[in-house]
């Protein structure tokens, strides 16, 4: 069996420019990155007079070893879309270096769903990353040079919460001490590293709308509190000018294609279990302006991904998603109820039946919380039996809602027509597309509001901390923005261990800050970290190059 590399490495791609013509992007507006890549000028959004297509949102169960394959799915429905005579665009999310090199591996799609160049997306790309990661790290820099040169703005460097950010999985960073070595190299303190895809610089990149808007975003963002516990933002330091140079040309959407020559904007990649999990605003709206069908993807489960997209990203920007396709697979369904995922290949309606109340959750919740029409896609493997195909059929359709078997990555997009077509009759139906909370509510009732409504929970503690700093930011004039959950991707709750669908718990918050560039407040619960580690065998370990400049291992 060829692996992920070996067969987007046999693609031959068509030229950059003959993509962009395909959908009518004039050349005025590329920027080729060599031949199989380029950038996308924003002010293609404001002078192109095309109506928006319909918007597709991908989302999926509750994340397991055993796989859901989300990007995959994504990528091959946009296909299968063109198989049948529609035009459609993907807007997909960068991949960070950290998963790449530590345990999730890339997000370039898998089998014969893919884009291309599947080693560049996933490794370093056109450098929007390093870009941001950059503008992150100048404002750390202005930041200690402004207390080391007398702090006139009386910054307390106790109450300092801007991190320093480096896009790779290294906990190592994620405690430090720096400013050390005497008078001239700083003002010691204690400080930390976060992942690139974690800094609210991510956030702001991802949400902004044009130039202006993202200076407007960086300006707000607060990194830390004068000892009269006033805060101090980026503003305040004068560092946004020099932080939107470095940010310009990385704003600029990213031009890539699937295997089947379908356009693919390839643009920013904040993670959804610790920020809101969205590709970009202006890739997503330029998917929109040049599609019929702009399918788009948020990350992890619905519960992280789909909510955060749906409550925060659309709010934002305008947006209503036309359609929702859920992914689940029978063997992650039969891991949420209880089977060890080396006896996944074994038919077993029993734990099926016990873990098919995860999909049905996110089910219910697209269809009676947001409101939106949807469907279930269910990713196939060989060891899929009809029985339990039938099983998922027959619960979803309690529902009221489609499940449609799904063959993407072993066909490409002859295996998503049917999923395709169920998504197009979908497109047609009228939606009351809600949101889960009004902004009006306080950030406790938001958060409420979430637990229950969506995660299935019985409702949110606060450590003395949270409720401390939740205070405060109501002070500050926070309460009014939405909430961005950071919780562990496993699980309904901030236990990882709660499989399937459980009730009853409590999510317990256990601190919480504000992103004001990016415009929400974020609770942190459970054990989530915003620098995560490598795992005890990375999948750095089975990367190579040869002789030739030619990838192996990379998936």
């Amino acid at each position: 069996m060829k692996t992920d590399i070996e067969i987007a490495q046999e693609y031959k791609l068509r030229p950059i420019n003959e993509i962009a013509a395909s959908v009518g992007i004039d050349e005025k507006y590329l920027e080729p990155y060599g031949r199989s890549k380029a950038k996308v000028d924003y002010s293609l959004l404001s002078e192109n007079a095309r109506s928006d297509g319909k918007l597709v949102l991908v989302t999926a169960i509750t994340p397991t070893p055993a796989g859901e394959g989300k990007t995959t799915t994504t990528i091959g429905l946009a296909d299968g879309l063109r198989r049948i005579g529609k035009n459609s665009v993907v807007a997909l999310r960068e991949p960070s270096l950290g998963p790449v090199f530590g345990i999730k591996g890339g997000a370039a799609g898998g089998g014969y769903a893919q884009v291309v160049p599947m080693e560049d997306i996933n490794l370093h790309f056109t450098g929007d990353f390093h870009a941001i990661g950059a503008a992150n790290n100048l404002l750390a820099a202005m930041l200690d040079n402004h207390i080391h040169q007398g702090n006139s703005l009386n910054i307390d460097p106790r109450r300092i919460t801007w991190k320093r950010c480096v896009d790779m999985n290294d906990r190592q960073l994620r405690n430090v001490v720096d400013g050390l070595g005497g008078r001239v190299n700083g003002v010691p303190r204690e400080d930390g590293f976060d992942i690139t895809v974690a800094s609210e610089v991510m956030a702001v990149f991802c949400l902004a709308s044009s130039v202006s808007d993202l200076k407007e975003r960086l300006a707000k963002i607060i990194v830390g509190y004068t000892y009269d516990d006033e805060p101090v933002t980026a503003g305040d330091l004068k560092a946004v000018g020099a932080m939107t140079a470095l940010l310009k040309d990385a704003l600029k959407p990213n031009l890539v294609q699937t295997l089947e020559g379908t356009p693919a904007f390839v643009h920013g990649g904040p993670f959804a279990n610790i920020a809101h999990g969205c590709n970009s605003v202006l890739a997503t709206k330029m998917a929109m302006k040049l599609g019929d069908y702009a399918v788009t993807e948020a990350g992890f489960g619905a519960d992280l991904g789909a909510e955060k997209f749906l409550d925060i990203k659309c709010r934002f920007a305008g947006l209503r998603p036309s359609a929702v396709v859920i992914v689940a697979t029978i063997r992650a369904l039969k891991m949420h109820g209880g089977v060890p995922k080396a006896e996944l290949g074994s038919e077993n309606l029993e734990a099926l039946a016990k873990g098919l109340p995860n999909l049905l959750r996110h089910v219910s919740n697209i269809k009676n919380v947001y409101k939106i029409p949807s469907v279930v896609a269910v990713n196939r493997f060989p060891t899929d039996t009809d029985a339990e195909m039938d099983l998922v059929l027959k619960k979803c359709a309690e529902l009221g809602v489609n499940a449609v078997s799904s063959e993407v990555w072993a066909k490409g997009g002859e295996g998503g027509t049917a999923l395709a077509e169920e998504v197009v009759r979908l497109c047609e139906q009228p939606n009351d597309f809600a949101f889960s909370y009004d902004l009006d509510l306080s950030i406790a009732e938001k958060l409420e509001a979430i637990v229950k409504r969506v995660y299935g929970g019985a409702g949110v503690a606060f450590t003395p901390a949270a409720k401390k700093q939740m205070d405060r930011l109501t002070q500050l004039g926070f309460g009014g923005m939405p909430v961005c959950v950071a919780k562990t991707q496993y699980s309904f709750s901030d236990n990882a261990a709660l499989l399937g669908a459980p009730d009853g718990f409590a999510v317990t918050v256990k601190s919480m800050k504000v992103s004001a560039g990016a415009g929400f407040v974020v609770a942190l619960t459970g054990d989530i970290m915003t620098m995560p580690g490598l795992p005890r065998v990375p999948a750095a370990e089975k990367i190579d190059v040869d002789e030739h400049g030619v990838i192996s291992g990379l998936f």
